[in-house]
Formats: structure tokens, C-alpha cells, sequence
């Protein structure tokens, strides 16, 4: 019977970051002893996840999140096959209920009430992309860093697919003079789909506004950060160059001492 290599690699993507790198040497080890040279492989090649990769490695590997996340994906890909603007609306709302409670619950699992906005806005991202993509959805609980919807793919604009053309009428017999041609009815086929492709074009923009809101707070917070750093730089070069005017003045300090000693 071969290492128990999956529950190694789930206890391994719970642990907390600080602990990863500790206890994938030890799951690693007792692989090896164990005789499975390929999970031993596998375990030692695990990259350890960022805290946000870990906050939702967590919740889905301890609960249902991953089913959830994949059932949702599913049904908003049909409703934009179909061009359902209903479906898409109703099952937005769900999505973003649902991603709300999951980074809610990550985070207070993970024992983070209280988080910074990038750690926050990585975690609902990832979820996000998990519904979008299933790929993503199908890797949570391995995850080594927050994943991105890139806002294509399935989930794109579909577009309207007007009626089918008409057959040519038979040629009429000359007549001294033409009808003037009626007024042509609207076609309600085609009223139905530009609804259809408004709808779906505005519950994209609402997700598109989502991920620029993201963005946004992503480039403030690394503004932010980027100034203490260069506030920091400054201080640093600031103290070097004191220290290094002080050792310049002891040294001449020395060379005074001596010179006095001498006379």
C-alpha cells in the first residue's frame, strides 16, 4: 500500500505558512521511508502558498467550498450560452453573496478578523476566480498564490444572433405600377436577442467595475507601500552617511591623538 500522499499534501496546505516549510521536510521524509519515492518527489516539490493562497487553501480543504464555487461556475456559463439576462442577473447576486461569505469564513477560520485590504481583496479575488474558471476551482486546497480572473473566456460578451434570412419571394408578374412597400414589421426575434446581449453586457460590467475597484485598491496600497519604503531608503542613507561621518572623525581624532603623543 503506497503513502497516503493526498491527506499528506492537505495537512501540508492547512498548516500555517510559517510551519510549511518544517513539516513538508517531515512529510517528505516519511514518504521516502515509507518506500513511495514519488510522493516523497511530489511532497518535496510542493511550493509553499502566499497567506492568501493559504487562507483559502484552508477553508477548502475543511469545507464545501470547492462543489459550491464549481455548481455556480456551471450554471453562469449556461446562462451566458443561453443569453438568459435573468439567470445572469439572479445568479450574479448569488455570486457575489457567496464569495462574500467564503472570504468572510476563510479569514475568521484562519484566524484573521481583522486583515489588511490587499490579503482581503487576494482572497475574494481567488474565489472569484475559481467560479470563472474551473480549472482555478479544481486546484483550491494546492493553491500557492492568489489567482486573477483575466475577465475572458466563458464569461466574455456574447454576441446577438439575429434571424435567419428570408427566402426570395417569386418574381411577380409586371404590374404598371409598384405597391408602395409596406412598413416592415419589427422582429421579435431580434428584439429578444439585443435584450438578451444587453443583459449579458451589463452583468459583465458589473463584474468588470468589480475588478477595476480591485485594482484600484491594489495600486493605492502599493503607492502606500512604496512611499514608506523610499521614507525608509531615506532614513537609511541618511543614518549611513552620519556613521559614516562620525568614523571619518574619529579617524581623524586618532591621528590628532597621535600626533600630540609624538611631540
Amino acid at each position: 500500500m503506497g503513502f497516503a500522499v493526498e491527506a499528506a499534501l492537505d495537512e501540508l496546505y492547512t498548516a500555517r505558512p510559517e510551519d510549511f516549510t518544517a513539516l513538508r521536510t517531515t512529510l517528505a521524509a516519511a514518504a521516502k521511508k515509507s518506500g513511495d519515492a514519488d510522493a516523497a518527489r511530489r511532497i518535496a516539490g510542493s511550493r509553499k502558498p502566499t497567506a492568501a493562497a493559504w487562507v483559502v487553501n484552508a477553508c477548502a480543504l475543511q469545507g464545501t467550498a470547492r462543489k459550491e464555487l464549481t455548481d455556480l461556475g456551471s450554471r453562469l456559463r449556461e446562462a451566458h450560452a443561453a443569453m438568459d439576462g435573468e439567470a445572469i442577473r439572479a445568479l450574479t447576486a448569488e455570486q457575489r453573496k457567496l464569495v462574500e461569505e467564503l472570504t468572510r469564513t476563510a479569514l475568521r477560520n484562519s484566524g484573521l478578523p481583522s486583515p489588511s485590504g490587499a490579503l482581503r481583496d487576494d482572497v475574494t479575488a481567488t474565489w472569484q476566480a475559481a467560479v470563472a474558471d474551473p480549472d482555478v476551482a479544481a486546484r483550491l486546497g494546492r493553491l500557492a498564490k492568489a489567482e486573477q480572473w483575466s475577465g475572458f473566456g466563458d464569461f466574455g460578451f456574447t454576441a446577438a444572433v439575429g434571424p435567419a434570412p428570408r427566402a426570395k419571394a417569386e418574381p411577380k408578374q409586371a404590374e404598371p405600377k409598384k405597391p408602395e412597400p409596406k412598413k416592415a414589421e419589427p422582429d421579435r426575434r431580434a428584439i429578444a436577442a439585443a435584450e438578451r446581449a444587453k443583459a449579458d453586457a451589463d452583468a459583465a460590467l458589473t463584474e468588470l467595475q468589480a475588478d477595476l475597484a480591485t485594482a484600484r485598491m491594489k495600486h493605492q496600497d502599493a503607492q502606500r507601500r512604496l512611499a514608506a519604503a523610499e521614507e525608509a531608503l531615506k532614513a537609511a542613507e541618511d543614518a549611513y552617511a552620519a556613521g559614516k561621518q562620525a568614523g571619518k572623525d574619529a579617524a581623524d581624532a586618532v591621528k590628532a591623538a597621535k600626533k600630540a603623543v609624538r611631540r
